[in-house]
């Protein structure tokens, strides 16, 4: 006895009437059936949506993507204009230090300050969850450094045209001559650094400049100043201190007499004492100081006003060749 199916109505062929009778399945056939025709549908359907999520992208997901490459992109070029500035903003603080600062001989801006990063907590954390968080970050950063480098500069450069408006006074009040007139040089004793102790004959760090002169000799202010100190000073005798303003001092030591006091204003050319011996000293000579922020410095360099380029040389060579001091 065969079995027909049409249209999942089931029909058997019965030999003795020689008919097909009509079968009705069992329930747990038709749940069977339908479970079986539903796991299909739920494979093939599952099976089209993994194919078509990895091979097309939704409308949403296309939009997504280009807009976080569009960005990523934003973010690389903005990176190499960065880089771009850095290279401009070093450009400037390299002229501000060897240059603008060096012309009007104010002091250095450190490099820790300059450089300065960013301390404590991690500034950058909240950044961290986002989407190309690396090139995000690093951006950040480099945008940071930059705007507190620019804030540096822009102090800086606000200090200088200060200064430049005050270059006429700060001109007058420089110490830019030679304490004694000394035009042929003749009087240049020794110079500034190493020299041997007229007394013990050792190497010790000579921090002025002697200018042998007969006693009495004119001494004049080599600058614009106030008188800060004048009168007797261990080892320097009958000694007159100015000071210029801009970070600028001057000594004048071993002195027969002083002719200013405390307070009192002078000018440049000025006569403030005469040329003497006393203090530590071996014979009659000016002992010439220049310091800069309260530091030592080579007083031949700021005779510009009063020697050529040809007679600055002259003297450095006379100078650097006087081995032993006065004082």
């Amino acid at each position: 006895m065969g079995l027909l199916k049409s249209r999942k109505i089931y029909y058997c062929y019965n030999p003795n009437t020689l008919t097909y009778e009509r079968v009705y399945p069992s329930a747990r056939r038709r749940i069977f059936a339908v479970l079986q025709h539903l796991a299909s549908g739920i494979f093939i359907g599952g099976g089209l949506f993994f194919v078509f999520s990895n091979m097309f992208s939704s409308p949403v997901e296309s939009m997504l993507r280009k807009e976080n490459g569009l960005l990523q992109t934003q973010y690389n070029v903005l990176s190499r204009q960065l880089d771009n500035a850095f290279e401009v903003l070093e450009d400037i603080q390299q002229r501000d230090e060897k240059l603008y600062r060096a012309i009007f001989q104010t002091r250095a801006i450190p490099e820790s300050v300059r450089k300065s990063g960013f301390g404590g907590t991690n500034r950058y954390e909240y950044l961290t969850g986002m989407s190309n968080s690396e090139l995000v970050i690093e951006t950040t950063k480099k945008m940071d450094i930059l705007k507190k480098q620019m804030y540096v500069q822009t102090n800086s450069l606000d200090e200088l045209i200060e200064i430049g408006k005050n270059l006429e006074e700060r001109n007058r009040c420089i110490p830019a001559i030679q304490p004694v007139s000394n035009k042929d040089l003749k009087h240049t004793a020794s110079g500034y650094g190493m020299r041997i102790d007229p007394i013990y004959h050792t190497k010790r760090f000579h921090t002025g400049m002697d200018f042998s002169a007969p006693t009495g000799t004119d001494i004049y202010a080599t600058g614009d100043g106030v008188v800060i100190f004048s009168g007797w000073r261990q080892g320097y005798g009958n000694c007159i201190i100015v000071d210029h303003g801009f970070d600028f001092k001057t000594l004048y030591g071993h002195q027969e007499r002083n002719l200013v006091r405390m307070g009192q204003r002078v000018k440049r050319g000025e006569v403030i004492g005469y040329v003497g011996n006393t203090g530590r000293s071996t014979g009659p000579h000016l002992h010439y100081e220049v310091l800069v922020r309260d530091r030592h410095d080579n007083p031949a360099k700021y005779y510009f006003k009063d020697l050529s380029p040809e007679e600055y040389d002259q003297m450095l060579r006379i100078a650097e060749n006087h081995g032993q001091v006065m004082d």
